[in-house]
């Protein structure tokens, strides 16, 4: 392993810098924050071979959150490291609770026992990079921005930022503290946040970092009109955020983007990747394979970016 894949980025306009490509963590030992799901995903074994392939391949930071498989993603984090004594730049995150029924929010008093935890939990000092995993209405954001900053100040997080904030919570966010990135969804069938929040960042000289890049698998071709869902798919354990795709009109477009996809000699996959890496304005993409083999379209992405005519005929294909 040589040097970051996809090279580096400055963190909004002044740094630090940040990996083009992370790791997103979140199916160890769970599928995302969802408590029903807390011990399914992948296995130890299965994460630690996800990791090392990772890592030859260049990927050099790793994203996950305090509830991500009620913590069994950053404890999967923690012994990778310790096992392989290497070092990757990381992100965590909290807000959301840790077993069925606990505390969750933005509370000062809260962040700072979940970031102490979570960096037990990873076997760290500190983290590159700490994000408020969602908005809390009931905490006012300079408490919650302030106990991000006392921890930065302790040197516990290198940069803190927000994640699944709209337009209007990051620019409070702004007002009230200095959120040097925002994560949120972002894909050929999440545009949402173009052209607003992407030209907020840009303006405000605010990371973004897009995760779920091919929209929980929909993008990579697996789900077919007409067909059952995939067994083991994000359609059938976690299907409530992509239930809306399920539409004649998401299906032809995913037939137009299979044929150009197979025109241009790449995958699906690494069509949609390219799509998303070709958008200047985005800081980071988070990928999160299930398997090794899952991160070729990653480097084919790379290697065959999308020309300006090839962008717009996708965008016209979501349009």
């Amino acid at each position: 392993m040589s040097g970051a894949l996809g090279g580096e980025r400055l963190l909004g306009r002044s740094g630090p810098t940040i990996s083009r490509i992370a790791l997103g963590c979140g199916n160890f030992g769970g599928i995302g924050s969802a408590p029903e799901l807390f011990g399914s995903g992948l296995t130890a074994d299965q994460a630690f071979a996800l990791m090392d392939a990772a890592w030859e391949l260049g990927i050099t930071h790793f994203d996950t959150a305090d509830a991500y498989g009620g913590g069994r993603s950053e404890q999967a984090i923690g012994r990778w490291i310790a096992a392989r004594g290497v070092r990757p730049r990381l992100t965590t995150k909290t807000y959301h609770p840790m077993r069925a029924g606990a505390d969750h929010g933005l509370r000062p008093g809260r962040i700072a026992r979940q970031l102490s935890a979570s960096l037990d939990r990873l076997g760290v000092g500190r983290v590159e990079l700490y994000l408020a995993h969602d908005f809390d209405p009931g905490v006012p954001l300079p408490e919650s921005l302030g106990a991000f900053a006392q921890a930065q100040a302790q040197g516990m997080i290198g940069a803190y930022g927000v994640s699944n904030f709209d337009a209007a919570q990051l620019s409070a966010a702004l007002a009230a503290g200095a959120p040097a990135a925002i994560q949120n969804s972002y894909s050929l069938l999440a545009r949402g946040d173009d052209p607003g929040m992407l030209e907020l960042c840009d303006q405000s000289g605010v990371g973004y970092l897009a995760f779920s890049p091919l929209a929980g698998g929909w993008l990579t071709g697996k789900y077919r009109r007409g067909e059952p869902f995939p067994a083991g798919s994000r359609m059938t354990q976690r299907p409530g955020p992509y239930a809306g795709l399920v539409t004649g009109r998401v299906f032809d477009a995913l037939d137009r983007l299979r044929a150009m996809a197979s025109s241009r000699g790449t995958s699906m996959s690494a069509t949609a990747l390219a799509w998303v890496l070709s958008d200047p304005r985005v800081t980071q993409v988070v990928i999160g394979p299930g398997r090794p083999e899952h991160l070729a379209p990653v480097t084919e992405a790379l290697r065959y970016p999308l020309e300006a005519a090839e962008k717009a005929e996708v965008d016209r294909m979501f349009a």
